[in-house]
């Protein structure tokens, strides 16, 4: 039979087979060369601020996406637990993304908000004190300092990937219009060091407004998660009705 034949020459099997991957993965990727953008425009959705991002990177660093998701399903039980399903709108400065694939802990997409800041600060310290049951560790490292002396050589890497951090007086132009003045100066990279000030003095974080701490940023991190964008103008149609 011919696909005996096919089987038994380990060259043409090879060869067919990259046939077929060929075909299938040019199926999927020439589409997106010929529409204007994969991602839907979603207003109020932007870069982190410098203080932000270095909670982000915190957030990596410690492994947090490995027990939880940021990416919130279109199913019902889903949205009454966690809020509005995610758009990819959200994800679009992130590098990589936080969506994840295991939920030992819960969704974190919409933490943001949902606690106070010196809730976040005890619980990552020391998680059981509020929530018995929990089975995540301890992180009371995070109150040591901070050192954000490479914060805007981390923003010069994430432009180059196309976050819109600004160097030029042209591109810091541009933010202001898309943006508003006060984001613009903090995605612009010569103000990263005063922005990384200027954000952890304007809130207490994380209790101690002595220094700027890991808990800071990471804290300030948690608590912009899913505050971007203004979800009840999509809460219309099928979706409204589990809210």
């Amino acid at each position: 039979m011919k696909h005996e034949s096919i089987e038994i020459n380990s060259a043409l099997l090879i060869v067919l087979t990259l046939v077929v991957i060929s075909i299938g993965g040019l199926v999927e990727i020439v589409p997106l060369f010929h529409i204007k953008g994969t991602v839907e425009k979603v207003e109020g959705v932007h870069p982190y601020t410098p203080l932000e991002q270095m909670g982000r990177d915190i957030y990596v660093a410690e492994g947090c996406y490995l027990c939880h998701s940021q990416m919130i399903r279109p199913f019902r039980d889903e949205m009454l637990r966690y809020g509005h399903y995610s758009l990819a709108a959200e994800s679009q400065y992130d590098h990589p993304f936080q969506w994840g694939s295991k939920r030992t802990g819960p969704d974190l997409a919409r933490v943001g908000g949902k606690y106070s800041n010196e809730w976040m600060t005890q619980h990552l310290i020391h998680p059981q004190s509020l929530v018995p049951e929990s089975i995540m560790p301890s992180y009371p490292w995070l109150m040591q300092p901070l050192n954000y002396g490479d914060i805007a050589d981390r923003m010069k890497a994430l432009r180059d990937v196309g976050v819109p951090y600004s160097e030029t007086q042209a591109e810091y132009d541009a933010n202001v219009k898309k943006f508003g003045k006060t984001l613009a100066d903090q995605f612009h990279i010569p103000n990263a060091i005063k922005s990384v000030k200027e954000e952890a003095a304007s809130q207490n974080w994380d209790g101690n407004p002595k220094e700027i701490t890991k808990m800071d940023a990471l804290v300030s991190y948690l608590q912009v998660l899913g505050t971007m964008v203004d979800f009840s103008k999509y809460n219309q149609g099928y979706f409204s009705k589990f809210r």
